[in-house]
């Protein structure tokens, strides 16, 4: 089955393409972003499932009642965030956000 990854909403897809002309740091970040979304693309199931109850009531509000939640590590203890939407022609990969590993602990409450 097919799979694409999509930006859950506008802010998040602005902060995606402003790393592409900021400092070095942030450029590393989109390289790593990148390489993210074509895993994901090739294995959406790749990621670490977040337990439901874990799942912070900031994304219900924010993005709709989630079904499920994922996390990806990235290089530097950064995790991406995201859901997974499916049907029988595509699976849809939804970006919520990245964050850093201290903000991670403090969403999710580690």
């Amino acid at each position: 089955m097919k799979s694409k990854v999509v930006f859950a909403d506008e802010r998040v897809k602005k902060a995606f393409e402003k790393l592409k002309n900021s400092k070095t740091e942030d450029k590393k970040l989109r390289e790593w972003l990148e390489r993210a979304f074509g895993d994901l693309e090739e294995n959406p199931f790749c990621g670490i499932q977040i337990p439901k109850r874990l799942i912070p009531k900031e994304y219900h509000k924010r993005f709709g009642k989630l079904d499920n939640l994922w996390k990806y590590n990235l290089p530097n203890a950064w995790r991406l965030i995201y859901t997974i939407k499916g049907s029988n022609v595509i699976i849809l990969l939804i970006i919520l956000e990245w964050l850093d590993h201290k903000n991670y602990e403090r969403k999710f409450k580690y």
